[in-house]
């Protein structure tokens, strides 16, 4: 009785291996396509791992897998197309607690095929991992973890309530809202976020980077892309080999630079530090900021901290800087121009007195200091030759 129940579990496993590989196979247009549909058992795990063709899971309210594989041969005659259908082995079974999709090429290597693995499951499922060695991925509708990896292609998550790690090669990585952390990277492509309530990193290797939304900071990098944030919370650092940085409000402290680009943010609740190789630098609403550009000019805007008081720094080599201050701000300030020949200093307040050192001949220096409402940290602002303004902000 023991060798029989032996006998049907073995069956049990072996007769979805062997009617995944079965599927008709019809005329699509000008060339040979095989669909396979199969159903699985519901497990708590989904791995889909496949040599060719993109790859889609979807959640949904059913209480099984259910799945829709699509391969098109551009072959010739419908002997070679067979003959290629027969050389993707797919096998699709349950094992422990883990439900598989595997297709394994073997034959030569196919430059005319193409697949397509749709798979619906349990909303509930608690991971997720898909891998093609080529195509696109997309996951949606998933209570858990998903985990993705292409060697090139495009990468999409929509409604995921855990964690999610992607990876590709090359293409864009798209994400949706996101219950947990996220970690993505792309050898080049482009990188998109919605909303995201764990902590996030993301790279690419020059393709742009856009967060809508981060509950828990974020590290975002690129090698050449440009970086745009509407809103994070928690700390954030955004790097760019040369693109432009452009941030909306930041709940907490904020690390950007970038080799040359503009670098603009609309309001931090932390201190900031923004490092430019040549291009503007623009901070509105900042407790606090070191700011510094090998070229380009400085406009910062600031607010009373409400934390930790740290000092300010203010520099560029060749460019002006105009510094914003609220009425309320305990500040000391302390600025100079080492080559002012041309150039001056100007303050909205009369706390803040400028002095000019050097001859009429020689290279002069102009430098200003004050303390507005008792004074506090020390705001120092430097240009080697620029004008710098001080101004009341309204």
């Amino acid at each position: 009785m023991k060798k029989f129940s032996k006998f049907v579990a073995v069956l049990l496993v072996l007769v979805p291996l062997a009617s995944a590989q079965e599927g008709r196979v019809y005329r699509e247009g000008g060339n040979w396509a095989r669909e396979i549909t199969g159903t699985l058992a519901a497990a708590k795990n989904l791995r889909v791992k496949v040599d060719v063709g993109s790859v889609r899971v979807e959640g949904g309210s059913q209480q099984g897998i259910s799945y829709v594989i699509h391969n098109r041969s551009y072959s010739s005659s419908e002997e070679k197309a067979r003959q290629e259908f027969d050389a993707y082995k797919i096998s699709a079974y349950v094992k422990g607690d883990t439900a598989w999709i595997v297709a394994d090429w073997q034959g030569k290597s196919p430059h005319k095929f193409s697949g397509d693995f749709a798979v619906t499951v349990p909303k509930d499922m608690e991971w997720v991992k898909l891998e093609t060695d080529g195509g696109n991925v997309s996951s949606s509708g998933i209570a858990g973890r998903v985990d993705a990896g292409s060697g090139g292609g495009s990468i999409h998550f929509e409604d995921i309530g855990g964690a999610i790690n992607a990876e590709t090669g090359g293409g864009s990585i798209d994400v949706g809202s996101v219950g947990g952390d996220v970690s993505l990277h792309t050898g080049g492509g482009s990188i998109k976020i919605t909303s995201a309530k764990g902590k996030i990193s993301a790279e690419s290797g020059g393709g742009s980077v856009v967060l809508m939304s981060g509950l828990q900071g974020a590290v975002l990098e690129t090698g050449g892309g440009n970086i745009q944030v509407q809103r994070c919370s928690g700390r954030l650092k955004a790097t760019t080999g040369g693109g432009s940085i452009d941030l909306g409000d930041i709940v907490g402290p904020a690390e950007l630079e970038t080799g040359g680009g503009s670098i603009r943010l609309s309001s931090a609740s932390g201190p900031v530090r923004a490092e430019t190789g040549g291009g503007s630098i623009e901070l509105n609403g900042v407790p606090s900021a070191r700011a510094e550009t090998g070229a380009g000019g400085i406009v910062a805007k600031f607010i009373p901290a409400t934390g930790e008081h740290v000092d300010s720094l203010l520099e560029t080599s060749a460019g002006d800087i105009v510094v914003y201050l609220s009425s309320n701000v305990n500040i000391t300030v302390r600025a100079a121009i080492e080559l002012a020949n041309g150039h001056n200093i100007r303050s909205d307040f009369s706390e803040i007195r400028v002095t000019t050192e050097g001859g009429e001949y020689g290279p002069r220096t102009i430098t200003a200091e004050g303390s507005l409402n008792g004074g506090g940290p020390v705001l120092k602002v430097r240009t080697t030759t620029g004008d710098i303004s001080i101004r009341r902000s309204h």
